[in-house]
């Protein structure tokens, strides 16, 4: 598989990751002997990069991760975590601390559970709005100094955050959603990436499903994440979005390959800094992900699917409000 660069001062990693959340929480239940073969696969087909986060159903994640790295060769994966967001006994959501005390108590802990020595690339979830992010970044770059974390990342923040980090230590990549139906990165997010030299893991490439392929009006209203908290998995929104994709699935076919290959082979299309990170949980999505990765859009494709699926038309927000409070992103980028 192909490399790409997390940013200047980032990791070299495969052009593909994994994101493991869907293998612990809020996407239903899920199968842990498949989810630890998918891991495996993925690894096995030249994935590196692995994306986690210490909130992943209480730890549960982690220690999934730490399971299926046993017997790996360590110097071969990057190991991403997301730390910061608070839960509660009944697996609710209680808030975000970035506090640096807080930090290096999550940081101490996910080290554990994941049973290495460093994290690869460690980041706050969300901005803390009582935290300065000078004030966490600085206490990141003392974990990276201790030899605990080597490469500094932040997720879902704005432009003015972006600079106010990067003065104080260098930023390997943002986390941010980003595919053909989330393109609020484009509003300036981007740009300011591309200047600083961070790199972009984008997650969300298929939208939570909504743009794979496989998703259908009849699953509307299922008791996950997205039925709660995505407008567009919701009502009328869900059936024009759907309509969407049932544009793309033509070109899709033309191309001779699935509406989810192209959506990922679209983000990588998007630039040689921007990874996509998929969260297959099975080794059947996991194999027709990596199949986005032999697909090579021209620009004639591009404009066919920016015809298909312009941003305008897409129905609905990322998240309800309550939500997308929460996303710093969203202070200077359209959802």
């Amino acid at each position: 598989m192909q490399t790409r660069k997390l940013g200047s001062t980032g990791p070299q990693v495969a052009q593909l990751g994994l994101g493991l959340m869907g293998m612990s929480d809020l996407y239903g239940p899920a199968d842990r002997a498949e989810s630890i073969a998918t891991i495996h696969a993925a690894l096995d087909a030249g994935v590196t990069l692995l994306d986690t986060g210490d909130f992943y159903a209480m730890g549960h994640n982690e220690l999934l991760l730490r399971e299926a790295l046993a017997g790996r060769d360590r110097d071969r994966v990057q190991i991403s975590v997301k730390f910061g967001a608070l839960r509660d006994p009944d697996g609710g959501w209680s808030g975000i601390d970035n506090r640096p005390a807080a930090l290096k108590n999550f940081a101490a802990y996910s080290l554990q559970r994941l049973g290495v020595e460093q994290i690869d690339i460690y980041r706050p979830a969300r901005l803390d709005p009582n935290v300065p992010i000078e004030d966490t970044v600085g206490a990141m770059a003392e974990l990276v100094k201790a030899g605990h974390i080597r490469h500094i990342g932040l997720s879902e923040v704005g432009s003015e955050t972006l600079r106010r980090a990067h003065a104080v230590h260098p930023i390997a990549d943002l986390q941010i959603e980003y595919s053909m139906i989330s393109r609020g990165i484009e509003d300036g997010v981007l740009q300011t990436c591309r200047e600083l030299g961070i790199g972009v893991t984008a997650y969300g490439v298929l939208s939570r499903g909504l743009i794979s392929g496989h998703w259908s009006s009849q699953r509307a209203g299922e008791a996950d994440f997205r039925g709660q908290y995505s407008p567009r998995f919701q009502g009328d929104n869900l059936r024009r979005n759907l309509a969407l994709v049932e544009n793309v699935r033509a070109i899709a076919a033309e191309l001779g390959v699935s509406v989810a290959q192209v959506a990922i082979a679209w983000v990588l299309a998007q630039g040689v800094d921007i990874v996509p990170l998929v969260g297959a949980r099975t080794r059947s999505r996991l194999n027709e992900a990596l199949g986005a990765t032999g697909l090579v859009l021209a620009a004639a494709d591009l404009a066919r699917l920016e015809e298909a699926m312009p941003a305008a038309a897409v129905a609905g927000a990322r998240y309800n409000e309550h939500q997308a409070a929460g996303l710093d992103s969203e202070a200077s980028a359209a959802i």
